[in-house]
């Protein structure tokens, strides 16, 4: 089933993904005037067996949250729980809603409230949900609604009373002379390993019944223990007592507790319930270790076995690896990013000044050194840039530039330009002064410098192999060895043209100056227009297919002024002020839509639409296996299951990754290895800026994509090399 991440880009009140369908209502019996109340709620409709979570979500999982958007003088008031169910997950249990659901929350409407004369009163709300089956996706929804009148509103009373029912009720502590009318005691045994839990009060139709309790205090009891066989209850008269195992993993000292008490077996209690709020006696022992915030005990355990497993591999890599190691991996990375696709128009380039009829020895070593220096210098800057962004409190990591619209606009018409004066349909010489130093400069040493910045700008995004290790030490290392590094990787990536530069052997392999070098100049120009391609089909991930269309009209107006500008007479003037009219307005119209980043929910809903459709010449089974949006909290919600976790760390900038994806990740073999071993599928997508994802990189010591990780329950992460291949993933997948 494909799996939504993120939701609906525009305000709606109702709001579908997949799994759910979310709607916010409006219950006002007495209409919005000052001094009311009236009730906002978000009703969820879960497919079979998708669920959400309680206000303690249990030993995994999350609670919903709603952060509301409300006009001066309302006041929104906390989320009125319903009764939930306890639903096992193996040797866990979580507490949260399947079917049908409302979240209900009090609006209290101050004295000084008026009701907007001019205009309808928008209520906002901005909601995120963690839905699960035996996958969890992290999913968010906008919604907003739009009153026209302050009259009473009732078309949704009949959900609003049912809601109501199920929200449990307050059992206050209240005692006279000595004896309890309603309330309780929790008391701690003498090991600390177990809660005796009695109540006074409750309903007399209850007496002899099965009841369920649900601790709203998270992270102290065991959720897992089993109604009736792990902790025990019975009645002694008008009161109830239950005796409840503490946690193992405990990751809170409270000295009080709140409770929901129902009648019934946990799986499916009913209303009404009764919440209770009951001090604790008794001393609790010290924490081992204290829980993260927001982090279920078990889910805790998991994590700590994680880590003492794993650690960060940057940790280790630095003693293991050398600085020496360091240089020598990005030295040997560096070489062979000139095998990858992003560098091919650049040196494709460089090849024909091999062949000039008048250009002596010493002019191709002086071009080849200036090209190793343009290399080395762009790969320095890009990688102190990163490294003091970094330092500065910015999430970055390698080809940062890559996830800016404006940067790869800004390539887009750098390579149209190239491309059109390949082909021949202007020189740059008859439109700008001699005097401006640009990538086509007619200072031979000044266009090899500037090829290479050039050549480093596109290859940036790629990661060859022994990169990974490299620039994942080198964010870690001070400044100037992590400088070293990079500039190694520079001269790696030069090396092959520096060679040929101060080998004469190399001028002498090609052919005769000649004709033939018009024909390989035009012909040179198709890879340049395949990288335009390529750079709008970035964009488009990043601002959506208007931004891309808004960008290729663009181009297409700058090649007709660059074509106007090469006529002579008065047709080269009146066609270029209608070239250059029409630049400036679709400038100041279009380029904001192409520069400006769509919402990510846009951008999300139609990437997941995407991967649900089969690619051609890849087997059914792609669909079958599901790639599902990363989070870190839904990897960790299923190592705590038990369940294993392949996460493919890729951006639409990374021409690696995109081989990669099509060739390795779809084929037939690793499909039914991931799907026979129940491998949940991930795929984190670092096209735009991401922290999180930055985070997680840098937690496994890299800094670029692409980035393939398995994850196993209580073991360190395994690491797939930049290139994997079919047996090394089956490898990977063997160890489980």
């Amino acid at each position: 089933m494909p799996a939504t991440s993120a939701l609906l880009a525009s305000a709606a009140n109702v709001v579908k993904t997949d799994q759910v369908r979310a709607e916010l209502l409006v219950h006002a019996p007495e209409g919005i005037r000052a001094g009311q109340t009236f009730w906002l709620g978000l009703q969820i409709e879960h497919q079979p067996h998708w669920h959400t979570y309680w206000q303690n979500p249990g030993d995994s999982g999350l609670p919903t949250r709603l952060q509301w958007q409300l006009p001066a003088g309302l006041q929104a008031g906390d989320i009125a729980w319903p009764l939930p169910k306890k639903i096992p997950i193996g040797t866990l249990a979580n507490y949260g809603y399947e079917n049908r659901l409302m979240l209900t929350v009090p609006v209290t409407v101050g004295a000084d409230f008026r009701f907007p004369d001019g205009g309808p009163l928008t209520l906002g709300l901005q909601a995120e949900w963690l839905v699960c089956r035996q996958e969890c996706i992290p999913q968010e929804g906008r919604f907003s609604l739009q009153l026209t009148s302050a009259a009473p509103q009732k078309p949704n009373a009949a959900g609003f009373e049912t809601a109501q029912k199920l929200s449990p009720q307050a059992l206050p502590q209240l005692q006279q002379g000595g004896t309890w009318i309603t309330g309780g005691q929790a008391t701690l045994s003498a090991d600390a390993k177990q809660i005796n839990l009695r109540v006074h009060g409750l309903p007399v139709g209850w007496r002899g019944q099965t009841l369920s309790a649900f601790p709203v205090t998270p992270n102290v009891v065991h959720n897992a223990a089993v109604q009736g066989k792990d902790w025990t209850q019975s009645w002694q008269g008008a009161v109830w007592s239950a005796q409840i195992p503490v946690s193992e993993e405990r990751g809170d000292s409270p000295t009080s507790m709140r409770w929901v008490i129902a009648a019934g077996p946990e799986s499916a209690p009913k209303a009404p319930a009764f919440e209770i709020e009951t001090p604790v006696q008794g001393t609790w022992p010290a924490l081992a270790q204290a829980a993260p915030a927001e982090i279920s005990p078990a889910l805790a355990k998991a994590l700590a076995e994680n880590a003492s497993a794993a650690q960060k591999p940057a940790a280790s890599s630095t003693t293991a690896l050398g600085l020496t190691l360091a240089v020598l991996g990005a030295l040997v990375g560096g070489f062979l990013l000139n095998l990858m696709p992003c560098v091919f128009p650049v040196l494709a380039i460089k090849v024909m000044g091999f062949a000039q009829a008048d250009t002596s020895q010493a002019q191709h070593r002086t071009a080849g050194m200036a090209y190793t220096v343009g290399v080395v210098l762009s790969f320095m800057l890009l990688g102190g840039l990163m490294l003091g962004l970094r330092a500065a409190g910015e999430q970055l990591g390698w080809g940062f530039q890559l996830q800016s619209p404006p940067v790869v606009a800004g390539l887009a018409l750098l390579f149209t330009l190239l491309g059109l004066n390949l082909a021949g349909v202007f020189e740059f010489g008859q439109m700008l002064p001699s005097s401006l130093a640009t990538l086509q400069s007619r200072h031979p040493t000044v266009n090899a410098g500037l090829s290479g910045v050039l050549a480093v700008a596109v290859a940036s995004p790629c990661t060859a192999p022994f990169m990974g290790a490299s620039l994942g030490l080198a964010v870690a290392l001070p400044v100037w060895q992590a400088l070293l590094v990079f500039a190694a990787m520079g001269v790696g990536m030069a090396l092959p043209y520096l060679a040929a530069s101060w080998w004469p052997g190399m001028a002498r392999a090609l052919p005769r100056p000649g004709a033939w070098m018009a024909t390989f100049r035009q012909a040179m120009a198709f890879p340049m227009f395949a990288t335009v391609i390529w750079l709008l089909w970035v964009l488009g991930q990043q601002t959506g297919i208007d931004g891309a269309s808004s960008l290729l009209a663009l181009l297409l107006t700058v090649a007709w002024l660059v074509w106007a500008l090469s006529l002579s007479g008065r047709t080269r003037w009146v066609l270029s002020g209608l070239a250059l009219a029409a630049l400036l307005w679709m400038g100041s119209n279009w380029l904001p839509l192409a520069l400006r980043e769509a919402p990510v929910e846009t951008l999300t809903s139609a990437s997941t639409q995407g991967s649900s459709q089969t690619t051609p010449g890849t087997s059914s089974s792609t669909n079958a296996s599901t790639w599902q949006p990363w989070s870190e909290a839904a990897v960790q919600t299923q190592l705590a299951a038990g369940r294993p976790v392949f996460v493919d760390f890729t951006a639409a900038w990374c021409v690696t990754c995109q081989y990669n994806k099509k060739t390795t990740l779809a084929d037939a073999r690793v499909l039914a290895d991931f799907a026979a071993r129940q491998v949940v599928l991930m795929r984190a997508d670092w096209t735009r800026r991401d922290p999180a994802i930055t985070q997680a990189l840098t937690a496994l010591g890299r800094s670029g994509v692409p980035v393939y990780a398995l994850y196993a329950p209580g073991r360190a992460p395994v690491l797939l090399s930049e290139l994997p291949s079919v047996g090394e993933v089956q490898a990977a997948l063997s160890s489980l």
